[in-house]
């Protein structure tokens, strides 16, 4: 008769990497959330072929004097979050929570000039159709970053406090990915709301 043998670990529960439950939710959260900026990209698209002599139409082209100094910000952040999630893996812990908390402050700094720009805008949310999509358009894209800088400053905390070491790579390639995300969907906004009306 065969022995009866027992695992001293626990077998487990779920895949891990790529493979794993929270790599695919992360890959189905960003596929939908691309769906919906893809929408109001075609919203901005089709309203801006409705009938306006000029589009848009009211305080004229969106200036590029906080807009491109807030997009360097963000795409730079990309850069300097993938270097440390790379130093946080090759175990250069330190290096890796400064190069988060710069990260952080180069979304916050992006944040702080979407800001301003809005407030420097010459129309309200409700003054036409522009300015409309203009808002929810540039809003949703400025609500995410938010969701984005939560993230990291969570994953910064629990760097800190010892909660994420060296062997929890997954926890910092999802908030990185999600930040990717961010980065690559303000490009598309970017070249939609700033560049396509001097391009037409």
């Amino acid at each position: 008769m065969a022995e009866a043998r027992t695992l001293d670990e626990h077998l487990p529960v779920h895949g891990m990497g790529r493979v794993g439950t929270p790599w695919w939710g992360m890959l189905c959260l960003i596929a939908t959330e691309g769906i919906l900026f893809a929408y109001l990209i075609f919203s901005y698209a089709y309203l801006g072929s409705q009938g306006y002599q000029s589009w848009p139409p009211t305080g004229g082209l969106p200036g590029l004097g906080l807009a491109l100094p807030a997009t360097l910000l963000l795409v730079g952040s990309s850069f300097v979050l993938e270097w440390a999630k790379n130093r946080a893996r090759a175990g250069h812990l330190a290096v890796a929570r400064r190069a988060l908390g710069l990260a952080i402050l180069m979304g916050i700094g992006f944040v702080a000039l979407s800001l301003a720009e809005w407030h420097g805008k010459p129309f309200a949310l409700s003054a036409d159709s522009y300015s409309s999509i203009y808002f929810v358009l540039t809003g949703t894209h400025l609500a995410h970053v938010a969701i984005g800088l939560i993230a990291l400053i969570v994953l910064l905390v629990w760097s800190l406090t010892g909660r994420v070491g060296p062997g929890h790579e997954q926890h910092r390639t999802l908030a990185t990915l999600y930040w990717h995300f961010v980065d690559a969907v303000w490009l598309f906004v970017f070249a939609t709301v700033y560049l396509s009306p001097r391009l037409a």
